[in-house]
């Protein structure tokens, strides 16, 4: 062949280290080793024993690359021949296992390389796939004698995964979602989270839950340095509230179980970025049954045998119209005040209705409110509702904070 090919992957240099190699006074070596540490140039002067120097390095290997960072290679072809080659054509493609992309910045053909002159590409491409990667370089080009030459090589690589992403949902009684994103670093390097961020779908807005409040200034719950050491794993959660359009349509929040996507961005080493998007997040859709009751009010803490209020939402989740008849029944704890049995009226598909309620305990500590009834008397169907939520009950000669 007139023309020799090189392929080069470009990567960031390394912080040089060294190790250290030192002895006490009274040995044999004395302070020979000690002197040696210091005069050589790689070492931190004053801290010649620590292993980590100021110098950079050149990458001595091809290195590992992770989903989500940008491959970068340098892309080399010199006349090795002493005659002048024609129509040179250079194209570096990239195989996957689902598609050939091709990363050439030109596809036109040079016209001639004199001998000793090469012609230089630098490619980049972010990469979106884990598993085997095949650079595919090929160069074809004409001789002095008009004849027509073809070669190409071939670069195999791995694409190595480099988070490790679970996901739990919880979804709470007042239609709002929320999401723990338990994110583990499974490289070998430490990582610095630029940005760990949730794209909700459209009919949620978000709340991220992963900053406090400290003299007026929102910080990060993970402290002001935010690196990822290797196998660490660091827990994110997020509020979901469904917007307003649609937090009254109960049969539309509830068959929701697109959520929504997590959107990641770390740096590694000196700077090497790195970006992953998770494909959409999906939930179990909650079930309600015919009728959700869920608390809209109700105080956390309440004096012992003293009326307190609350007030409910009522739902009718089902497809057909329903007339609700209230009951009320007393436990052991907990003690309705009112008319137990009254009307409430029809109810609507998808429709909700707001009703005040009051009680009293005769008990201390935390208890249960239980005791709601809904008849349907188009359908004779009773629903019960108990442990709906739960009140500290203390002495009224305590004074409440």
């Amino acid at each position: 062949y007139f023309l020799v090919f090189a392929v080069m992957r470009l990567t960031k240099p390394t912080l040089f280290t060294n190790i250290p190699v030192t002895c006490e006074e009274r040995d044999l070596p004395g302070n020979l080793f000690n002197q040696l540490m210091k005069d050589d140039l790689s070492t931190v002067t004053g801290a010649e024993t620590l292993m980590l120097g100021e110098m950079l390095t050149l990458p001595q290997n091809f290195g590992n690359i992770f989903l989500g960072e940008t491959f970068s290679s340098y892309i080399s072809v010199h006349n090795d021949s002493n005659q002048v080659v024609k129509d040179i054509l250079v194209k570096a493609d990239l195989q996957t296992s689902s598609q050939r992309l091709n990363l050439s910045a030109s596809s036109a053909a040079v016209a001639e390389l004199k001998p000793d002159c090469c012609i230089d590409d630098v490619i980049h491409h972010e990469v979106k796939e884990i598993g085997t990667h095949i650079l595919v370089c090929a160069v074809s080009y004409t001789t002095q004698t008009g004849e027509k030459m073809y070669f190409r090589k071939f670069f195999k690589f791995q694409v190595l995964k480099p988070l490790d992403v679970k996901t739990k949902f919880y979804n709470a009684e007042t239609d709002e979602v929320f999401l723990e994103a338990q994110i583990q670093n499974i490289t070998t390097s430490p990582m610095f989270m630029e940005k760990v961020s949730l794209e909700p779908s459209m009919m949620y807005n978000v709340a991220e839950l992963n900053t406090v409040d400290t003299a007026g200034k929102s910080e990060s719950t993970f402290g002001s340095r935010t690196y990822l050491q290797p196998m660490d794993t660091r827990q994110y959660l997020y509020c979901l509230k469904p917007k307003q359009e649609f937090a009254e349509k109960a049969g539309v929040i509830k068959g929701v179980t697109v959520i929504g996507k997590l959107d990641i961005v770390w740096k590694t080493n000196l700077g090497e970025r790195g970006r992953l998007q998770t494909s959409q997040l999906q939930r179990m859709a909650p079930g309600y049954g015919d009728v959700r009751l869920s608390l809209e009010t109700i105080p956390d803490t309440v004096n012992l045998e003293e009326p307190f209020d609350i007030t409910c939402k009522i739902t009718n989740c089902s497809e057909r119209t329903m007339d609700l008849v209230l009951e009320m029944c007393n436990t052991n704890s907990i003690h309705w005040c009112g008319v137990s049995g009254r009307q409430l009226g029809k109810l609507h598909p998808s429709s909700s209705l707001h009703l005040a309620l009051t009680l009293l305990s005769s008990v201390q500590g935390l208890q249960s409110v239980s005791g709601l009834r809904l008849t349907d008397t188009f359908l004779k169907r009773t629903y019960e509702y108990d442990d709906i939520a739960q009140v500290c009950v203390v002495s009224s000669e305590v004074k409440q904070s």
